[in-house]
């Protein structure tokens, strides 16, 4: 069976042709996926039942399947996300009082190798497809009662390494499901052939630069694909980024105790940014606790505001993230290594989900 999500209006327009029915079906079609999060082509009532039953023989709606669902007091939700292959994915939906996010992913696994990340001790399995990473928003959509307004490309995988399942999944959401362009975000490694690219596409979204290190050598530790570009490079490309499409960057920093954490570490990050004059927020994140073997640890809460305040002092915005869903392995690719290892050593007894919404 083929997905309809992923599939644009103009692409649903010309599948209702090929079937025989008028080209204004296609709209009908995609608000029943964009808008209403439809899970079955059955529910589209203003669909003629001869059309619905030619779409049922060979197309499905193809929302992934919420295969375990974790619910932190923070009312934060991590899901483990069964696409139709039977591989899975994790998903974040992120609730605050003025917003709701989603947090995506754009690979099942991901092959850039960060030390400190849970999704790179399992390598990459494969790309999603555009509809993939969509559906994972709209099946977060359709569980969770609240409008989801902002979408963040933070999840497994390096989004510009799937660049052009990227770049439709954008468009989709973006004229599609109706959340604004610019409230989606993309964060990436540093992959310069991809920033200059999505340079080029017209999408003002926010570009999120995983920078984690001030200089070469400390961030070729951390993020060994690093080394197939350098920090002048890259900052380079995001200048170029920030001068085609207007927008300020968001630089993530993510604090490890003992590693990157000095404040004259902090005071070269700003020299850095300041001498290629780059706009934007430096996010720090201290470490999420994740299993690894290199044992990193959270930095101390002195550190980390020494390392704010040389930020500030240099002229730096700088933002903290806030903690969320620490207490269910919301950190990416936690989730999916926690449930594979309880399932290889027989301990996962139950699935806490609602099946009746699947």
């Amino acid at each position: 069976m083929q997905s309809l999500i992923g599939l644009t209006t103009e692409e649903l327009a010309a599948l209702s042709a090929e079937l025989g029915e008028p080209r204004f079906r296609g709209k009908q079609i995609s608000t029943w996926i964009y808008k209403r999060a439809a899970v079955s082509v059955e529910v589209m009532n203003d669909l003629p039942s001869g059309f619905r039953n030619k779409l049922i023989q060979s197309y499905e709606i193809g929302l992934p399947i919420a295969a375990h669902r974790d619910v932190a007091p923070d009312e934060t939700v991590k899901y483990l996300m069964k696409l139709a292959d039977g591989q899975q994915v994790e998903s974040v939906y992120l609730p605050y009082a003025e917003r709701v996010s989603v947090c995506l992913s754009s690979q099942i696994g991901c092959a850039a190798g960060c030390r400190f990340c849970a999704t790179a001790q399992g390598g990459l399995a494969r790309n999603l497809t555009a509809g993939e990473i969509v559906g994972q928003l709209l099946r977060m959509q359709w569980d969770n009662p609240r409008r989801i307004s902002h979408a963040v490309y933070m999840g497994m995988g390096e989004p510009l390494w799937n660049y052009n399942a990227l770049i439709k999944s954008l468009r989709i959401i973006g004229s599609e499901v109706g959340i604004s362009i610019r409230n989606l975000t993309v964060s990436t490694v540093g992959v310069v052939p991809g920033i200059l690219a999505l340079a080029s596409e017209d999408l003002p979204i926010t570009l999120a630069l995983s920078l984690h290190a001030p200089d070469d050598d400390l961030r070729a530790e951390l993020i060994p694909t690093a080394r197939k570009w350098k920090l002048d490079e890259i900052l380079d490309a995001c200048s170029e980024y920030s001068r085609k499409t207007g927008r300020n960057l968001t630089f993530e920093y993510l604090m490890l105790g003992g590693i990157n954490d000095r404040p004259d570490q902090a005071r070269a990050l700003a020299n850095l940014l300041k001498k290629k004059k780059l706009p934007g927020n430096v996010n720090l994140i201290p470490f999420n606790y994740v299993e690894t073997e290199q044992g990193f640890k959270r930095p101390e809460k002195n550190a980390i505001t020494l390392f704010r305040e040389e930020l500030e002092n240099a002229g730096r915005v700088t933002t903290q993230r806030m903690v969320r869903g620490h207490g269910i392995s919301a950190a990416c690719g936690q989730l999916r290594r926690t449930i594979e290892k309880s399932r290889s050593e027989g301990i996962l007894q139950t699935i806490p989900l609602n099946a009746a919404r699947n």
